[in-house]
């Protein structure tokens, strides 16, 4: 389990393809690798990823056929950076939101306008992740917890602070960027509960829609 405070960046110095898989190094000397041991997770650009290998300032990780499917690592190459943060302890700050690090799907930024103590950025989301996203609601970004500001169809705003843009990979962002989101869980559970008795048969849909969220409050009509 993850926050989404995002500990340091880090750097991929070696990609290994394997059949399928790809096997990688990431590099940090910013990330405290003191308490880390092999088997622990680490979220890499908001994927949980176990660590494999390790020394004082990098640790190697497997990524399946499945994770690159569903996530951008099938677009990283040696040299990509990307935004490290260690599994919470029960005794940390929870300064964030729940975070599995279990990536719903891949975004893409479509525009950036900078502000004066700000910058705006719009990503368009995977047209099945919409209803999942709602105005003051929390997504993750690349491992980063996020209020989402402003929501129009499948896009949605995120309002990003000068000390965010300069601590994770969001400051390199451009229009066309590919990101990896993780939607709010509670938003998963809650589309759960509300197929009640019938969650149990074969083949379940969700009643919650758009058009549903709208009427409801959580989508700018």
């Amino acid at each position: 389990m993850f926050t989404g405070i995002i500990e340091a960046l880090g750097t991929i110095t070696k990609l290994e393809r394997r059949g399928e898989d790809i096997r990688l190094t990431v590099s940090s000397d910013k990330l405290d690798m003191s308490d880390v041991a092999l088997g622990d997770s680490i979220a890499t650009n908001g994927v949980c990823l176990t660590v494999t290998d390790m020394g004082s300032d990098y640790y190697c990780a497997d990524v399946s056929a499945e994770t690159i499917k569903y996530t951008g690592f099938a677009h990283y190459r040696s040299g990509s950076k990307v935004n490290l943060e260690k599994a919470m302890r029960p005794v940390d700050r929870f300064g964030g939101h729940i975070v599995s690090g279990h990536v719903d799907g891949v975004g893409t930024v479509s525009r950036i306008e900078k502000h004066t103590d700000y910058v705006e950025i719009w990503v368009k989301a995977p047209t099945s992740l919409a209803k999942y996203i709602a105005h003051k609601g929390s997504i993750t970004v690349d491992g980063v917890s996020l209020t989402v500001n402003d929501v129009n169809g499948a896009e949605f705003m995120l309002w990003i602070i000068p000390h965010t843009l300069q601590e994770t990979v969001i400051g390199t962002y451009k229009p066309g960027s590919s990101v990896n989101l993780e939607v709010d869980v509670v938003a998963r559970y809650l589309e759960r509960l509300m197929l009640g008795d019938k969650a149990a048969e074969p083949d379940a849909k969700s009643g919650i829609s758009m058009a549903f969220l709208a009427e409801n409050g959580f989508l700018k009509k």
